[in-house]
């Protein structure tokens, strides 16, 4: 079964990371990615530019508003995702707990729905 593992991280985290810290965070990242791809259980990912790039779109009685930004102001944003494979809902939040951004935030696991 598909997994979406969405992480949730604190933006201005990055931005306080010495470049030491930071190369070591995506090295953390890459190394989980290579290794859950090498088992077949890494399906696809990509972290996401800043919430500040971000547009929210609505569609209401035919009229399309946009506005910019995230849907809600929060301390933590949608950092990116891990699209992964994984047989029950207990391996999937075993391989969400390695994911670096659940140290600093959180990871929401949600099945996929398969139409």
């Amino acid at each position: 079964m598909r997994y979406m593992c969405l992480i949730y991280t604190d933006e201005t985290l990055e931005a306080r990371m010495s470049q030491e810290e930071m190369n070591a965070h995506i090295g953390e990242y890459v190394a989980l990615t290579q290794e859950l791809g090498k088992s077949g259980k890494y399906l696809g990912g990509d972290p996401l530019q800043p919430t500040k790039t971000a547009a929210t779109v609505r569609v209401c009685e035919g009229k399309t508003s946009v506005t910019d930004g995230p849907y809600v102001e929060t301390k933590e944003a949608m950092g990116g995702y891990f699209m992964i494979e994984a047989p029950d809902m207990n391996e999937a939040i075993q391989i969400a707990a390695r994911i670096p951004g659940a140290r600093h935030g959180a990871v929401e696991v949600r099945p996929v729905l398969d139409f």
